[in-house]
């Protein structure tokens, strides 16, 4: 019975210092901080800033004198008188088509012509001394005239056989060869006048009453990427597209050296307004469909900072800044860089090293 006692007294003994160990070390972990530190981030301050007013879009860039030059009449090319890419004066000849039926032609109808001046000379004549009556005289006259008539119109279809260029520029690739038949529409080549360019766009026609000719654009375009072409607005068409509800508008270039015509050009036009606006830098913009956010940094009920994402109305960009159209004001410090890693509630430590 005693050893019963003594077997007791040993086990209560072991789970009293068993139970006193475990006490202490559920003491010591209910005493820890499980809080996560605080998440470093670069913070930036919304400030207010004076931009121009602009308008964005996209335009094709195309030549005031330009064409696609044809052919009139029917015939055989039997003369190519330019080399793709050549620089030729208005009135050069270019083409020249067979025209031997028309000379032919032109021939016989020069001969009836000299024939009938010399019938109506005669009759005039002798219309004065009244030796012949004056129907005779009628006839002859109309003989002349329809002589004379004759001549022009195979003038006018010798001319339509030689295709001259309408005014000066750079001929495009040739399209047509030495002995090619061409019909009345065949495309010979092109012509442009490089020296004069202009580009239509179209914006939407919410914007009408802020648009007027005389207007500053600015033309960037890929083949020159650091560099940005002058225009001048020119000309807003008269009725608004019913299918896009756009409006075109035309620019002309001021030096459009190294353009060509048929460019893809994107566009800046400067509404000759100026408007405060608050901005971010690009970085603490986070674009999404459900919306855009920044998040702002705000105090925490422990003297420290948190970051609260707040949903936005970005604007434009400008030289790395976003506009924000509601839902920030000036003065309010957001994270610039770090956004990846904030969540609901999450403490934060700006890091004063990075400055934007």
């Amino acid at each position: 019975m005693k050893g019963y006692a003594v077997a007791i007294a040993l086990l209560l003994a072991i789970f009293a210092a068993i139970g006193g160990y475990l006490y202490q070390r559920f003491s010591a972990f209910a005493a820890m901080d499980f809080t996560p530190p605080p998440v470093t981030i670069a913070a930036s301050t919304a400030r207010l800033e004076t931009w121009d007013e602009t308008l964005d879009a996209v335009g094709t860039i195309q030549s005031v004198r330009g064409v696609e030059l044809t052919s009139e009449t029917s015939g055989e090319i039997i003369q190519i008188l330019f080399e793709s890419g050549d620089q030729v004066a208005a009135g050069d000849l270019l083409v020249v088509l067979n025209d031997e039926v028309e000379q032919a032609s032109y021939r016989n109808q020069t001969a009836a012509l000299e024939l009938a001046e010399i019938l109506f000379e005669r009759d005039r004549a002798l219309l004065e001394r009244n030796s012949i009556p004056q129907t005779q005289f009628d006839r002859t006259r109309a003989d002349l005239q329809r002589a004379r008539a004759q001549v022009a119109e195979t003038e006018a279809r010798l001319a339509n056989k030689r295709i001259q260029a309408p005014f000066a520029g750079t001929m495009g690739l040739s399209r047509v060869d030495v002995g090619d038949y061409v019909s009345p529409g065949t495309v010979i080549a092109t012509l442009q006048d490089q020296t004069e360019l202009e580009v239509d766009f179209t914006v939407p026609a919410r914007h009408v009453p802020k648009l007027r000719p005389g207007l500053h654009v600015s033309v960037r375009v890929d083949a020159y990427p650091e560099r940005t072409f002058a225009a001048v607005l020119t000309a807003i068409d008269a009725r608004v597209d019913t299918g896009t509800r756009n409006v075109t508008l035309r620019a002309r270039f001021e030096e459009p050296d190294g353009l060509l015509p048929g460019m893809f050009a994107v566009l800046n036009v400067d509404l000759g307004e100026r408007r405060d606006v608050v901005t971010v830098p690009e970085t603490a913009m986070t674009y999404a469909l459900q919306g855009n956010t920044v998040f702002v940094i705000e105090p925490a009920g422990d003297d420290g900072l948190t970051a609260t994402a707040r949903v936005v109305r970005a604007g434009k960009v400008r030289d790395g800044r976003v506009a924000v159209l509601s839902g920030l004001e000036a003065g309010e410090q957001v994270v610039s860089v770090g956004q990846n890693k904030l969540y609901r509630g999450v403490r934060v430590l700006i890091d004063e090293s990075v400055a934007l």
